[in-house]
């Protein structure tokens, strides 16, 4: 089995109730496997415009490859009307690999682990409640939090 984390994340609609249907729809998917996630908080988009969002993290374990755990991630974004007009737009819901086993993947389609959750309060918070012995590369998440400390976030 392969262990990953996600990150989940909407701002535009009933985000709460989205990501909560989104968590029960991996939860319901035959490869998905002991479902656990975070607490849900509120954070103040980052690199972006728009409403705040809703954010958790969830850890699940798959007999999937990487790239099938995506297009699954992506057909349930889909379900819940994602679009992708731009680069950082509000969304319905987001679904983001943040870790993937150890995997480390640079191709066009996928990226891991995700380039950016280091520098994201919103990903850090709820993975610290999740594992909070995880060491990324750029260093511990109590470290990594830290350094996020600016960014506006709360447990709802």
């Amino acid at each position: 089995m392969n262990i990953a984390y996600i990150g989940l994340g909407s701002n535009l609609g009933e985000s709460r109730n989205v990501l909560q249907q989104a968590l029960a729809n991996l939860a319901a998917h035959p490869s998905i496997h002991k479902l656990e996630y975070s607490r849900f908080y509120r954070s103040s988009p980052v690199d972006a415009s728009g409403p705040d969002y809703v954010n958790a993290v969830a850890r699940l374990e798959t007999p999937l490859a990487s790239l099938e755990l995506l297009h699954l991630l992506q057909g349930i974004e889909n379900r819940y009307g994602r679009e992708r007009p731009y680069v950082n737009a509000p969304r319905t819901l987001d679904l983001d690999i943040l870790l993937f086993n150890e995997e480390i993947n640079h191709s066009a389609e996928l990226t891991l682990p995700h380039p950016r959750m280091h520098e994201r309060a919103f990903v850090l918070l709820p993975l610290q409640e999740l594992a909070p012995g995880i060491v990324l590369a750029q260093g511990t998440l109590g470290t990594l939090l830290e350094q996020c400390k600016d960014q506006g976030i709360e447990l709802l």
